[in-house]
């Protein structure tokens, strides 16, 4: 974890406690005072997000929360996270979640059963891409804590686990891992895992699974070879972005390249 700007840490924090109230850019540089200019960029440099960005994304994740914990309808769920819009809030959380409000309040039973046939896996293989103008991006997975599991990661177009990532798998357990066929580009490798313990509600609500990151982008491009990549999972931090990306999702679309499924490619509404 880095101690650049450590007052960010204390801005983080104002953010999570705050999240429900409104949060203009100027209250946030007011609470550490700076100029909004200022607090900005010192900001983006450390955290790789805007504070605008970051703080719409605390909301989406609050919204997951409350649309498996509360019986409010979707349009409620929109108001509570400041979406005056069920058309616009309905958007924003399926191109960052990966799934309609509607299929996320709806998935437990396909985490469920997703898990279970993750954890009757033989063949953890997927098809490659080879050739130019294609790189490969490959590294090895450590953590911090004994963790037995599934360990989702991918790269990603910003820091931060929203949308279907870019170029995505799961693992059997930590050690190697290789993407081939990236195509020349800017990325960001993030991973979480799932503790062969959990429970449906900590896949579809991920805040206290083991993560990692990278910190600087990874460029991917024709003419050079991405060093091999050393990543530690560890314990949530303060200044980790929440984990929006449907984990059962990315499980899905694992369990559709590996063979498991025939044709399924999202999960079921």
């Amino acid at each position: 974890m880095t101690n650049r700007y450590p007052e960010i840490d204390a801005v983080l924090a104002f953010i999570q406690q705050h999240i429900d109230e409104p949060l203009p850019l100027s209250r946030l540089a007011n609470y550490v005072a700076y100029s909004p200019y200022h607090f900005t960029r010192i900001f983006k440099e450390r955290m790789g997000l805007s504070p605008l960005y970051y703080v719409s994304a605390l909301r989406l994740q609050r919204a997951k929360d409350l649309l498996l914990r509360t019986n409010l309808s979707i349009r409620d769920v929109g108001l509570e996270v400041g979406q005056q819009s069920l058309g616009t809030f309905t958007t924003r959380f399926t191109e960052r979640v990966g799934v309609t409000p509607a299929q996320f309040r709806n998935s437990t039973l396909q985490a469920d059963n997703n898990f279970r046939t993750l954890q009757m896996l033989d063949n953890w293989h997927t098809p490659q891409l080879l050739g130019p103008p294609y790189g490969q991006v490959s590294g090895t997975v450590r953590a911090e804590v004994p963790f037995e599991g599934v360990i989702l990661i991918g790269l990603f177009a910003r820091p931060i686990p929203e949308g279907v990532p870019l170029y995505g798998t799961l693992l059997s357990s930590l050690g190697d891992f290789c993407f081939t066929g990236v195509k020349p580009g800017t990325y960001y490798l993030l991973a979480t895992s799932v503790s062969w313990g959990m429970q449906a509600m900590d896949m579809l609500l991920p805040q206290a699974t083991l993560r990692t990151r990278s910190r600087a982008p990874i460029v991917v491009s024709p003419a050079t070879t991405v060093p091999h990549l050393d990543v530690k999972l560890y314990a949530p931090r303060i200044d980790d972005p929440p984990i929006l990306i449907s984990l059962p999702l990315l499980m899905n679309h694992f369990l559709y390249k590996v063979g498991h499924f025939s044709n399924r490619k999202e999960i079921d509404s």
